[in-house]
Order: structure tokens, then sequence, then C-alpha cells
């Protein structure tokens, strides 16, 4: 032992100095170049990069977004300006649009279609391949079988290895058969490519959903707008009360229909006592054109029932009351008529009112308040909207005077008035009181600056348009890539192997062999059927059993001892066989004229 130990340490030493003199070549340019290409194109970056992507658009829903909502994110950087500023700077309020997210898509892109080409290639040839070549000893392979054929029922080995691989085709397998004419011809046949085929096609349809989404984003756009029932909105820029464009929208891809609402009707509950009044169906009556030449069309739109319209899919989104007004100013022109949508604030349709006439004389007019539709008051004289629907409709309002900073061309937001600069002419804690007004009623302005009448309620709903032209192949890819996944799951790949040949006494020995690539818990079904397919093939009784050779080894069995056939379903009981098969005595096997068939 010690002699043994010592030569090794005599052959160690070269060798540890040779390693130490050794260098390893330099890569180069075009070595690093393919070294990272080959990083780059590995499954594992795919699936890090595409975890990398879902965290990476988190923060678009924690922070406001500027294409969603601009003066949202202006306000934000106004109310954290600690490090409002510096979230701006890491595009925080742009994710999508982003360098750092565009660089992880782009990489997820350029990764996946580097996997899925060469893979694609490689299993294009290997489907155009013959099936491996026989293994000398099957007997090795996870499932193992053998059958003897008596010598009356006249099947040579040839017409045994020609029935097998009839019935092998049958069941789906491509099959090549060898040395059919020989002394043990064998066959070689595979199934199981559409395995494969189905992770490829799941990899592709992946890219495929890029694709389409990146599409989305480049030519779709959204848009929102309030309608008040009698209007009309046409599909132009300035339709829209909100418009989002994508990143290469051209105006040109507006196609110019037209969308009316005719009649909202809300459905309340009045039987349940804990749902009382609360709404359960919404249906808005609209009349649609095409175009302007087009024939004018009524369609429905409900909650999540949009109406496809344009190439463009319109969504009801919301919905409330709107009082119709008329205000006049101090010289008694109208300075304003029409609805007034009032937001919804609290239960039982409760709204705040928010109404601007920048073109009263002498002094522009704002008023501030809330509408509610059955109007009750508390005995503190607080008033509250009981029921949802126009039982008793009020409208209450606060009235002020003075510049509205219209004027000055910033931006406003049309349910909030600025009262710091304004002069109050109606409020509670006043002496001319608040306006309380019903349907039909006018109330005149303190000073001489106007009046202002309740005309009546109009009920309004609001639209969410989207143009997304990448969504439905971002479907088909979807649904095409779970059908790959369904594919890649439940399909497995497997190799047959069939060996014949002829006894001394006349009687053709076959043995049989199965191999699955990669895991497959259904092997042993398999081998089970066909076995039974092949002693239904050839009319052998299925619970015969035999004795295997006496090495173990997947050869023809051939001898007299052999009476019966015998199925080994694994190594392990092939060993036990194996032994049995030493106790009965030894066993011949007669070689090809090509002498025997090497191991794969």
């Amino acid at each position: 032992m010690s002699e043994r130990v010592n030569v090794k340490k005599k052959q160690t030493a070269p060798i540890a100095e040779a390693k130490a003199q050794a260098a390893l070549p330099a890569l180069g340019p075009k070595g690093m170049l393919r070294w990272a290409w080959t990083q780059l194109t590995s499954m594992r970056t795919a699936l890090f990069l595409l975890l990398l992507l879902a965290v990476a658009a988190v923060p678009g829903s924690l922070f406001p977004q500027r294409p969603a909502n601009p003066a949202v994110v202006t306000q934000y950087i106004k109310d954290h300006p600690d490090y409002g500023k510096l979230l701006d700077s890491l595009q925080l309020y742009d994710v999508y649009s982003s360098a750092w997210f565009s660089a992880i898509y782009l990489l997820l892109f350029i990764s996946l279609i580097g996997c899925v080409v060469p893979r694609a290639i490689a299993h294009y040839k290997a489907m155009r391949s013959q099936p491996p070549r026989t293994p000398q000893r099957l007997s090795r392979l996870p499932e193992y079988g053998t059958l003897v054929i008596p010598a009356g029922a006249g099947i040579p080995a040839s017409d045994a290895i020609n029935g097998a691989a009839g019935l092998l085709r049958k069941r789906g397998y491509r099959v090549e058969v060898r040395d059919a004419d020989g002394d043990r011809p064998s066959l070689g046949a595979e199934r199981g490519f559409m395995k494969e085929v189905g992770n490829l096609v799941f990899h592709t349809s992946l890219i495929g959903v890029l694709v389409a989404v990146a599409a989305g984003g480049l030519f779709g756009y959204s848009g929102q707008r309030i309608l008040v029932e009698g209007d009309t909105f046409v599909n132009t820029l300035v339709g829209y009360d909100q418009f989002n464009p994508g990143t290469n929208f051209q105006s040109s891809q507006l196609q110019p229909y037209s969308l009316q609402l005719d009649k909202f009707n809300i459905t309340f509950d009045r039987e349940s006592r804990g749902k009382f009044g609360q709404p359960i169906d919404f249906a808005a009556t609209v009349t649609t054109k095409e175009n302007p030449d087009a024939p004018p069309k009524q369609e429905i739109l409900k909650v999540n029932d949009p109406v496809a319209l344009g190439g463009t899919s319109i969504y009801l989104t919301g919905n409330g009351y709107a009082p119709v007004v008329t205000i006049r100013d101090g010289a008694g022109n109208v300075a304003m008529q029409g609805p007034v949508v009032a937001k919804l604030q609290g239960d039982n349709y409760y709204s705040s009112v928010v109404i601007k006439v920048p073109d009263a004389q002498p002094e522009q007019l704002g008023f501030v308040g809330f509408f509610l539709p059955t109007a009750f008051v508390t005995d503190k004289n607080v008033s509250f909207s009981a029921d949802p629907e126009l039982f008793n409709p009020q409208l209450t309002l606060n009235s002020y005077y003075g510049d509205l900073g219209l004027n000055s061309g910033a931006p406003q937001n049309v349910f909030e008035l600025d009262v710091k600069n304004l002069t109050p002419l109606n409020a509670r804690n006043l002496a001319a009181g608040g306006i309380t007004l019903a349907p039909g009623s006018t109330y005149t302005l303190p000073d001489g600056k106007g009046t202002i009448s309740f005309d009546g309620v109009k009920r309004y709903i609001g639209v969410d348009i989207h143009h997304n032209p990448g969504q439905a192949y971002a479907l088909v890819f979807a649904l095409l890539a779970v059908a790959g996944l369904i594919l890649s799951l439940y399909v497995n790949r497997r190799r047959v192997w069939v060996r014949t040949g002829t006894a001394a006494d006349g009687r053709t020995m076959v043995e049989y062999g199965l191999l699955a690539r990669g895991e497959d818990h259904r092997l042993a079904g398999e081998a089970t059927a066909l076995r039974k397919l092949f002693s239904a093939e050839w009319q052998l009784p299925e619970d015969t059993e035999g004795t295997p050779s006496q090495d173990g080894a997947s050869e023809v069995l051939a001898t007299e001892d052999v009476v019966q056939s015998q199925r080994t379903p694994s190594r392990a009981s092939d060993n036990v066989a194996g032994s049995a098969g030493n106790a009965a005595g030894p066993v011949t096997t007669p070689a090809g004229p090509n002498g025997p068939e090497k191991d794969q």
C-alpha cells in the first residue's frame, strides 16, 4: 500500500509542475464575443431576465406614471421635494419607456431568439435522422423483456421483426429495420418528437408575446371621455378629455367614428335588506357610426362588455349625475348653460359640484357645492342623500367672484376650484347664506352679480377607449404558449429496440428494450402495452415466463433449456433472474454473419 502511495506522489509532482507552467490562451476579441453570446443565449440567462423584467415593472405600480397622468406626477414631485426629483432622474415616473426597462426587454428578446433558433435547427436535424442503432445488450435498458415464438408457429426472425415494426408504426413510432435478411435482424424505433416541438412552440410564443406587447406600446393609444346624455364623441384628438399616445403614434391612426350617448339606465337593488339601494346593473344605449357616411347603429354598452368600434375597444368605467344649470351675469347675458358633471364622493351618489364661469361680466364667477339625488336634512341641519335615485334632487352651492386664473394658461382640474384669490358671495357662514336649488328654481346672486337656475338633471358615463394593435396577436401567442407547454409536459420521448433470432430447434427468440429521454414514469406501462401487442401478434400466452441469458446481456435467447419467455422489468430484477439463469445452466447465442452488434 505504501509503495503505491509513493508512486502516486512521484507522479503528481511533474503534473503539478506542468500545471503551474501551463498558461491559458487569451480569448481575444472574437473569443470574448463568442463567450458573451453563449452566456446571453443560455436558458438560465433567459429565465433570469424574465424574472428581472417582472421585478423592474414593480415601480410602475408604486409611483405615478407620467404617460397616465402628468398632473399627478407633477404634484407628487412637489409633495416630495426631498426625493421626488431623484426618482424622476431615475425614470421611475416613466418606467415602461425608460432606458433600463427597455434594455432588459431587448436583452430578453435577444436571449430567447438565441435559445430557440439553434434548438430548432438541432431538432429539425434530429427529426430527419434515423433512430439510434440497436445496443448490443438490451438487458441493460430500464425496461427489458423477452418472448419465444414456438417453431410450429412458422414465424421466422425476419417476419417477426417486420411484424414488430408494423405494430410500432401503428403506435406512432418512427421505425428503421436493420439487417432484415440476416440471422439477427433488429429495429430501432423512436417517438415523442412533439415534446421538443412543444418546448420550441412555447419559447417561440413567448417571443411573439413580447413582440405583440411592444407593438401595442409603440403604435397603440388610450384615452378617456365623459359623455352626458345627448353628447356625441368623435374620435379625434380634440374629442378626448385625456389622451395617452404610444411612442410611435400618428394622428392618422384615428378612425373618425362617432359615439352618441342616448340613454343611461341603472338598476338598483330594491329587495335585499343588506344591499338595498345598491346598483346591480348598468346599461348605456349608444348610437355609433364607423365613419361620417356610415349608417347609424344602436348598441348597448355595459360593464365588462365593451363596444368595438374603429379598431378600438370602448369600456364603461364610471357614471353619475350632471345637473343642468343656466347662469346669467350681472348684465343679464347667459354666461353658461348646460350640464355640469358632478363627481361621486360618497354613498347614494352624493357628489361634489364645481362650476367655473369665465365668460361672466364684469367679474368671473365660480361655484362649489354638492348634489344630492334624494336630499334629506338631519336634526342638526346636515344634508345627506338617502337614496341614489332622483326622488328629491337638490343642488347646494357656495358662490365666488374674481379672477379664476384660467387666462394664465396653467392647466386646472375641472373638479377643483382654487378660492384663494376669489371673493365669496354665498356661503353658510355669510349673511347671504348658501344657495339651495331644486329643479326648476332660480337664485339671484348678491351685489347684482347675476342669477343661477337649476333646470334639471341628466346622467353621464365615463368611457375608456383603448387601441392596441398587438392585443389579438398577444392572445394568439399566449394560447400557443399554453398549448406548447402542455405538449412538452405530457408527451414523452421514447426509444424502443427489438432484436430477433432463430434458435437451433427452430424457435424464434425475441427481445426488446425501452429507454426514455428524461424522466418518464409511464415507461413501464408502455413496455407492458408493447408486450401485450407482441403476444397478440404472434398468438403467444401473455403470462408465460422464461429464463434470461446467463450473463444478463441483451442477446437473443437460443437454447433448448429456455422453454418459455420472460419479462425483466428492471436492472435489479435482471441480476436476480440472471442468477436463476446460472442455476438453470449455460445458454448459448448464435452469432450473426456480421458478428455481434456493438453498444451505442
